[in-house]
């Protein structure tokens, strides 16, 4: 069921690092992506695949976890991702990749729901050296990376409090607390 789908969607940022994901599941993945909506049907994102761990090492550096948590700089080893997934805008197709990457985005990670893996959406990266350390070639705009894997986290929605803060958190026990805004709360009229 959909809903029980979006319900284990979460950020995961720590993951069971040796329990690698085949790049034919991030094939699969990419296909759903593919098979969806396009604004204009124009199809401009395009994606590099990792799924091994010398690439990974590759990635990982240029890459910026969990903003609001100020004391925690990402993943140790062995808690890191098993695999990526980069999404590129091709600008000799279009300009414009939001509506694109958003449902693309959506898309893969359900899907990687739906096979019993996690993931978080990247977007606070070192774009420049991430082109250069993958060699990625000037005409594609590096959008997204979804970063994926078995999650080795607990994380639990709450309602927003009355402080009216989104701000997500851990406890002293490492589980990760996301405020969320309730129906009533975001239906207007």
């Amino acid at each position: 069921m959909l809903a029980e789908l979006v319900l284990k969607n979460r950020s995961y940022r720590r993951f069971y690092e040796k329990q690698s994901i085949d790049v034919e599941v991030l094939k699969d993945l990419v296909n759903l992506a593919g098979l969806s909506a396009s604004r204009g049907n124009a199809q401009p994102l395009k994606y590099v695949l990792s799924a091994n761990p010398e690439k990974n090492a590759l990635i990982f550096p240029h890459l910026t976890w969990a903003a609001l948590l100020k004391d925690w700089r990402g993943p140790e080893e062995g808690e890191r991702p098993a695999a990526y997934i980069i999404v590129l805008g091709d600008t000799e197709i279009s300009r414009s990749f939001e509506c694109d990457l958003g449902i693309a985005a959506q898309t893969m990670l359900l899907g990687a729901t739906e096979k019993g893996f996690g993931g978080c959406m990247i977007g606070s990266i070192a774009k420049d050296s991430l082109r250069e350390s993958l060699n990625v070639a000037s005409r594609y705009e590096i959008l997204l990376v979804l970063a994926l894997g078995k999650p080795k986290e607990n994380v639990r929605l709450e309602r927003i409090g009355s402080s009216g803060s989104t701000k997500y958190w851990r406890d002293e026990a490492g589980v990760h607390h996301v405020p969320k805004r309730y129906l009533e709360d975001i239906i207007i009229g």
